[in-house]
């Protein structure tokens, strides 16, 4: 994730390494209950000398059963594991759904174009559009590389003719124009599509 270089993060990146695949778990606290083919009887076999030894554990995926051998704390301590893992998922997707990147994702991509079409918002609404890439701007265009702002109108609107290299005072020009603009600009049916292949001819946008 580009955009974020947080502890719990790295965690989650750890979670295969720490081994709390279910199959994983399964094999540090038991073993399988293994079957073969026996020719006389034309059939494959489960072993029985574990039956009513261990508690037994039924994989619903492949049918496959496991004796389970752990003492109880080590149960607990892969219970705790889990839980921690839960809670990092928990922590990821809450920041995965708050503010800018509730509305417009995580931006991943290190050159962007971001195309304004407000069309016929009412004042309020224009505000509010403004409000949330003010926030886009902020929180996830100020991580990346470079960036642009194209407004669709008949009269196309660009807040610099080429994607321009990110910093705090580039950023700040951008909200700042973001501000200044008209709420009422005439556009035509092709404005957006113009804005579309605008933002597409700089040779440097990866989206």
């Amino acid at each position: 994730q580009p955009l974020v270089s947080s502890s719990e993060w790295l965690q989650l990146h750890g979670l295969k390494r720490n081994k709390l695949s279910l199959s994983q778990i399964l094999s540090k606290i038991g073993f399988q209950h293994r079957q073969d083919y026996v020719t006389t009887l034309g059939k494959p076999v489960a072993s029985r000398y574990a039956d009513g030894l261990f508690p037994q554990y039924k994989r619903a995926q492949d049918g496959s059963v496991y004796n389970l051998t752990a003492k109880k704390e080590l149960i607990l301590h892969f219970v705790d594991c889990l839980r921690a893992a839960i809670e990092l998922y928990k922590q990821r997707m809450e920041w995965l759904t708050s503010e800018s990147r509730q509305i417009f994702g995580v931006i991943q991509e290190e050159c962007i174009v971001i195309v304004l079409d407000f069309g016929t918002a009412a004042p309020t609404e224009f505000d509010l559009c403004r409000d949330a890439l003010s926030m886009v701007l902020v929180e996830q265009v100020a991580q990346i590389a470079k960036f642009n702002l194209i407004r669709a109108a008949q009269d196309l609107l660009k807040w610099q003719q080429k994607s321009t290299p990110v910093s705090e005072h580039t950023v700040k020009s951008a909200v700042t124009w973001l501000w200044e603009l008209d709420p009422v600009t005439a556009a035509s049916p092709a404005s957006s599509v113009e804005a579309l292949l605008e933002a597409m001819s700089d040779e440097a946008v990866s989206s």
